[in-house]
């Protein structure tokens, strides 16, 4: 049986909060229900499974997103080779490590300890009063925010072995963590024997991949130079003039994907949480003026060289309030970005009908992460001689808090928030009674009332009411009418009565 999560992005606490420990305890429990079904056989049978491999497919431990670079001598794009890039990213990983102990602690009691099962009994059922151990290896693939752990060198080996240890790895140490399955002998045996292909997915992203894993990207600019410094900022230069849950707010900034959305979800902030317009003028000005910074930050610029878009004028106009379209802005935003990754949408199933193992059909399964957003789209099916084989493509999501547009009034920039974990299992050969794999996604909605909170709404097109704590709110009009898709209403059948449907 094969079990893949990602993006777990558990932090040094620099930044916003990661997902609960208890969620891992959950995993741990799934795990055992899951090797129990995968133990049920096609013939009828109970046979316990021999293992259980366990995949972290990249952003697991999140580098990038710690406020200690701003500090430091040393920058994710700066000399990989430097020491004092080691120092920095040594000093991170070590924080995180220290920061999730609780969390990190249940890999390690599965890799000690494994799951725990039934015995078979001589007639293929499940033992009542026997159990076995059945071990459960860990794999390690590092994607967009743990790169650093994929570079070469004694210092990075000594680095991995503590990672291995911390976590209960099964990932060789003496050598860079694999970002592609090739690079492991072993997940390469683990992938064929389950007929998966399964990447990060961060070599779709243009703003996050620049076609070597060993270096940096665009994407670690707008979260060193732009986001952990915007937090930062606004806590020292208005801390005192914001209310709470404004302040906290901010710590969530790195929850929102796409991240050039985060100027959008900002707007929804402020209007809900900060009644003061001159304080939300401040703030904004704020992050206007970083983002200038970053726009002239020679990497940056250097990009807008190679790039076949110009991407920091449009830069500009998703980052910039000064630069915002009227209307639109969310919209456009997205748009702009489903250019620059060559894709009709933000899925990135597009990109899985082009690996040679799916055009192969070698793998029956492909297997993404990074976006965040889980998913099943089906491919392809193939039938040959009585042989069938189905075709999907799987993204594993995210074990954090995901925050996401509301669909109802954009340009009123609401979003919602929730937790989410998502874990996908594959099984092979009879495991599971011959189904060939599982998903789950759970998430658990957060408490809108949980904090002081205040929502200013539009009196017109162009001005908003002032606010007042006991006003209703209110809901936009929109056209009644039934749905594109409803069963349009049978004609009347008698004069002045409304038809019948």
């Amino acid at each position: 049986m094969l079990v893949i999560i990602s993006d777990l992005h558990l932090t040094d606490g620099t930044s916003g909060e990661t997902i609960s420990p208890g969620a891992f305890s959950l995993l741990s429990e799934r795990l055992v229900d899951l090797g129990f079904s995968a133990s049920q056989r096609r013939d009828g049978s109970y046979r316990p499974i021999e293992h259980v491999d366990l995949v972290l497919l990249g952003d697991v431990l999140d580098v990038i997103r710690s406020t200690q670079w701003l500090g430091g001598t040393a920058r994710p794009w700066d000399d990989v080779k430097s020491s004092a890039m080691f120092d920095m990213v040594s000093k991170i990983s070590g924080d995180i490590l220290q920061h999730n102990t609780a969390a990190l602690a249940e890999f390690r009691t599965l890799q000690q300890q494994g799951i725990t099962l039934p015995t078979a009994t001589n007639a293929g059922r499940p033992a009542l009063d026997a159990k076995q151990a059945v071990p459960v290896r860990i794999h390690y693939m590092i994607g967009n925010h743990d790169w650093f752990y994929h570079l070469p060198g004694e210092n990075y080996n000594h680095l991995r072995r503590q990672l291995v240890t911390h976590l209960g790895l099964t990932t060789y140490a003496d050598a860079p963590f694999p970002h592609e399955i090739w690079e492991s002998n072993e997940l390469v045996q683990v992938m064929r024997r389950h007929k998966v292909f399964a990447r990060h997915g961060d070599v779709y992203d243009p703003f996050n991949y620049e076609g070597d894993r060993n270096a940096s990207s665009l994407g670690d600019v707008i979260v060193v130079e732009l986001l952990n410094r915007f937090g930062v900022q606004v806590q020292q230069q208005l801390g005192d003039d914001l209310p709470a849950a404004a302040l906290e707010g901010l710590r969530e900034i790195d929850n929102i994907r796409p991240l050039l959305l985060i100027p959008v979800w900002i707007e929804g902030l402020l209007e809900r949480c900060c009644p003061e317009p001159a304080i939300r003028k401040e703030v904004k000005k704020v992050w206007d003026e970083l983002a200038d910074e970053f726009l002239e930050h020679p990497f940056v610029q250097h990009r807008d060289t190679w790039c076949p878009v110009d991407i920091v004028d449009g830069l500009q106009k998703a980052l910039k309030f000064s630069r915002r379209l009227s209307v639109g802005w969310a919209s456009w935003i997205a748009q702009w970005i489903a250019e620059l990754r060559g894709a009709s949408s933000e899925s990135f199933y597009q990109h899985a009908l082009t690996e040679q193992d799916f055009r192969n059909r070698r793998a029956k399964h492909i297997v993404y992460g990074h976006t965040h957003h889980p998913e099943i789209v089906p491919l392809d099916a193939s039938h040959a001689d009585g042989y069938v084989l189905h075709q999907a493509y799987f993204n594993s999501g995210t074990w954090r808090r995901v925050h996401q547009q509301t669909k109802f009034a954009p340009r009123e920039h609401e979003f919602i928030a929730s937790d989410t974990l998502t874990y996908i299992a594959f099984f092979k050969d009879d495991e599971r009674k011959g189904r060939p794999y599982e998903t789950w996604s759970g998430t658990l909605g957060l408490n809108p009332l949980a904090k002081p909170k205040y929502r200013l709404d539009q009196a017109h097109a162009t001005e908003r009411q002032p606010h007042v704590r006991s006003q209703p709110l209110s809901t936009p009009s929109v056209p009644v009418r039934a749905p594109h898709f409803a069963v349009p209403l049978a004609p009347s059948n008698s004069a002045g009565r409304p038809p019948v449907g």
